[in-house]
């Protein structure tokens, strides 16, 4: 049993639950336990999509501070790759995933939810990679996945000032996907993933495995990973029930099994 990250499943729907408070710092354990986490969901046939959450009061702060502050280079050698690859199990998640934010999500929180497909954040949420104020870089996926994600500049500007970002600026910039009052935080993020907790799931699994592959490579390898998950759909169950309710049916009216 997990001490602070906790798997929640109610019908298709899994939630991972940071609860260590007060802020949900990221320390080694909680790391390991999101990563657990991460693999659960994403082998669990009876998931079928995912939100990423820290409660009603915070995201994630970051990195355990205290626990870094006196650690030699070999120990956050170790302790990156670790982090890292706690993270990269997060965003290999098979399924959608939307991060509800309420407050905070600095450093390695950030970099938590941008492991997410989608972010959902409270009007009062801030948002940052504060790194470099402590004289250091982000570690975890800012320098990669940020710039990715709303631009180098923008990201530099992030990184480089260690500012704090209000909700309002991190939806204008494409940080973020949508902005709701702080207490519809976690109910607007289940609403946005079970429009895909119904959905054909090898085939959503392939959509996202194809567009996060694709954005590593050039455009004809991209298009090669696209064809070969395309045409791998045609084994599966869910492509003969899609097809065959769209000739009796209509479009939109299928029942996916998942399959």
């Amino acid at each position: 049993m997990a001490e602070f990250v906790r798997v929640e499943i109610d019908q298709a729907i899994a939630t991972i639950r940071l609860d260590r408070p007060p802020v949900n710092a990221l320390n080694p354990q909680v790391q390991d336990e999101i990563a657990a986490a991460a693999a659960q969901v994403d082998t669990d046939p009876a998931v079928r999509a995912v939100v990423l959450y820290g409660g009603e009061k915070v995201f994630a702060a970051g990195a355990d501070i205290k626990h870094m502050a006196e650690a030699s280079f070999a120990q956050v050698a170790a302790d990156s790759r670790r982090l890292q690859a706690a993270f990269t199990a997060v965003a290999r998640i098979g399924k959608p995933v939307v991060a509800a934010v309420t407050g905070y999500a600095l450093g390695g929180g950030l970099e938590l939810a941008l492991c997410a497909d989608f972010r959902v954040v409270g009007a009062g949420a801030r948002l940052g990679q504060p790194e470099i104020l402590l004289g250091v870089i982000p570690g975890a996926g800012g320098t990669q996945r940020l710039p990715r994600l709303v631009g180098p500049a923008r990201a530099k500007d992030i990184v480089y000032t260690g500012r704090f970002v209000p909700a309002a600026e991190a939806h204008e910039i494409g940080l973020v996907d949508k902005v709701v009052p702080d207490a519809e935080v976690y109910s607007t993020a289940c609403e946005l993933v079970a429009r895909y907790a119904t959905g054909p799931a090898v085939a959503l699994r392939a959509a996202k495995q194809a567009i996060d592959a694709g954005l590593e490579v050039d455009l004809d390898t991209g298009l090669e990973i696209e064809r070969l998950h395309f045409a791998s759909l045609f084994a599966t169950e869910d492509q003969r029930t899609g097809m065959r309710s769209f000739i009796e049916n209509g479009p939109g009216k299928a029942t996916f099994a998942g399959r």
